[in-house]
């Protein structure tokens, strides 16, 4: 169920999930035993890049450990499913806060898959987090402590999508990006998608 799904298949009568977003028909939720052990996984196949799901139920809220950075100074509190989606170093999703999009990683080899967890790269969006805590994503990749992106190395902050409250951010910290993925990824998918 690509983003152009309907259109390719001169549908006109389905409305896309990640139009609602419908999500109980793009992901479900698994409950687990333990604190913070909920995790969120895909019910669809989509390509990288492709709309898995517009923020449509915000509210204004504090820096939080279930908040999400949206800009410079806002935070929001998602209040639906989609704050069960998890922290990983290797993510299947974007957090695209100009957009108020969730779309697949555009580095997300493949596209994401029905099964996939469904995850971001916590940095991408938070600036400063309110609760750090040690990834357990197990990837290669893995960056260990996750406390925000002003607490990362440059260098790994190159590596990955990042909102553009970020990329202000770390330019102004004295991070340059202009050769960093970030960029490049940002100028690609963002002219791909308009």
């Amino acid at each position: 169920m690509s983003p152009n799904a309907t259109q390719q298949n001169g549908s006109s009568d389905t409305i896309p999930a990640w139009v609602g977003p419908d999500l109980p028909r793009l992901m479900k939720v698994e409950h687990r035993p333990g604190a913070f052990a909920a995790r969120s996984i895909s019910l669809v196949d989509l390509p990288a890049g492709a709309i898995f799901a517009r923020i449509n139920t915000p509210t204004p809220a504090k820096c939080a450990y279930s908040s999400v950075q949206a800009s410079r100074t806002l935070h929001i509190e998602l209040n639906s499913d989609l704050v069960y989606i998890n922290h990983s170093c290797k993510p299947t999703l974007i957090f695209d806060m100009a957009r108020w999009e969730v779309r697949v990683n555009p580095d997300l080899e493949g596209g994401l898959k029905e099964g996939d967890e469904l995850t971001f790269f916590y940095p991408s969006s938070e600036w400063h987090m309110a609760q750090p805590f040690d990834c357990l994503c197990k990837q290669e990749e893995c960056r260990g402590r996750i406390s925000g992106a002003k607490d990362m190395e440059a260098e790994v902050m190159r590596k990955y999508w990042l909102n553009e409250h970020i990329e202000e951010l770390l330019r102004e910290s004295g991070v340059e990006l202009k050769n960093g993925c970030s960029v490049a990824v940002r100028s690609i998918y963002h002219s791909s998608v308009d």
